[in-house]
């Protein structure tokens, strides 16, 4: 099933979409079963989502983490 989480996981306040994915609560919490057009549906609308989120998360997200780990190794 594809997905467009990237592990951020952190919503932001103004807009209500996710600052990794760009999804809402609902959808995220919906998505294992939505069909594959409606995952297409979403999908097809977070580029625009991601595009009016201004502010990004202040902590570390578990996939930078993971990235400065692997650099430092």
């Amino acid at each position: 099933m594809d997905s467009p989480c990237i592990l951020v996981c952190s919503i932001d306040p103004a807009t209500g979409f996710c600052f990794g994915c760009g999804r809402t609560m609902a959808e995220i919490a919906g998505w294992t079963g939505y069909s594959d057009a409606e995952r297409r549906t979403v999908m097809q609308g977070l580029p625009a989502r991601l595009a009016t989120i201004e502010r990004r998360p202040r902590r570390e997200t578990r996939r930078a983490r993971m990235a400065r780990e692997r650099a430092g190794s």
